[in-house]
């Protein structure tokens, strides 16, 4: 092989030109690839962040409405304890205001649409202390409930107690008023030894014991009376005198009058007379009785009845006669 410097006649071969076009459509396939894979690979994410977002979403939406619940859960608690307790509701002045701000706060909270956690968790708090405030109201109410059975119980012992006393007092004043009745019917005197003895005062002073009804001038009655338990002190004894014409013979003017008897109600009594009584000791008792001046007694049975206390404790009877042509 020669060298010159003349051109050669025979043309020279060249390399072959390069053809970028399948590089280019490869290059371009490839970045289409990795973009379409890039926009899969992050729309799967976004679709995770999504799908996580959603799930924080509906764990903070279910978070709220169980709060949301626990609060409504403790108003109502709340309102079935002050709702039905005046007495607690008068208590619960000062509380009033802690338990409203506390109420406020968490309201505000629940009415948010993008409750934060750190909200969610300070309602939580608050709902904590609330229902703390409502135990202590319940123990409250728990307490004024035993205390009100208690006092219903002791009341109600109370009532019977006293409706026994009522029972017992109307036993011992109605035992104590018999007895009264008893010591009262027991007190009264008995007379024995009742003589009725007519009398004609003489001119000289002295007196003769007559049966001449038009020589009598006063009738002279004495008995004897006792009772084992009456009270010493002084009585006083009704004397009835009725005469031959079956007429009570009285005179207001000699101390005549009416007495309430056991059995016959008012009953006139012709004679009033004390009698100076001493407890389980007999009393001689004695009175004359007169006619008024210018009256003579009748002819006839004189009927004396003597009284006490009510009851007729004696009576006898005395005949005065019409006198001879010279009696």
């Amino acid at each position: 092989m020669s060298t010159t410097n003349y051109p050669s006649a025979t043309p020279q071969s060249q390399p072959p030109k390069k053809d970028f076009k399948n590089l280019i459509i490869g290059l371009l396939a490839a970045g289409f690839l990795g973009t379409w894979g890039y926009l899969l690979y992050n729309n799967n994410k976004n679709e995770q962040t999504h799908q996580t977002d959603q799930s924080q979403i509906a764990k903070v939406t279910d978070e709220k409405g169980q709060i949301q619940k626990n609060f409504d859960d403790a108003l109502v608690r709340l309102d079935s304890l002050t709702g039905n307790n005046n007495k607690l509701q008068t208590q619960l002045t000062s509380a009033n205001s802690d338990i409203a701000k506390k109420k406020a706060e968490i309201r505000n909270i629940l009415r948010k649409d993008h409750a934060t956690a750190a909200e969610l968790n300070k309602a939580k708090e608050l709902i904590s202390e609330l229902n703390n405030k409502i135990s202590d109201l319940e123990k409250q109410v728990q307490d004024l409930t035993n205390q009100n059975t208690q006092l219903t119980a002791e009341k109600t012992q109370l009532t019977q107690d006293k409706e026994k006393l009522t029972q017992d007092l109307q036993t011992t004043t109605t035992e104590k008023q018999d007895l009264a009745k008893k010591v009262d019917v027991a007190s009264t005197l008995n007379a024995t030894n009742i003589a009725i003895t007519p009398y004609h005062d003489r001119k000289n002073g002295k007196e003769k014991i007559t049966t001449t009804a038009k020589r009598v001038d006063k009738l002279v009655i004495s008995f004897d009376v006792n009772n084992r338990i009456a009270q010493s002190g002084q009585t006083d004894v009704y004397v009835c005198i009725t005469g031959p014409d079956g007429k009570q013979i009285t005179d207001q003017a000699l101390g005549s009058g009416t007495f309430t008897s056991r059995e016959d109600g008012d009953k006139p009594y012709t004679a009033k007379v004390p009698v100076d009584i001493e407890a389980g000791k007999t009393k001689s008792v004695q009175f004359a009785w007169k006619q008024q001046s210018g009256s003579d007694f009748l002819k006839g049975v004189y009927k004396i009845e003597i009284y006490h206390n009510g009851f007729k404790i004696g009576e006898g009877t005395r005949e005065l006669k019409k006198g001879g042509l010279f009696s």
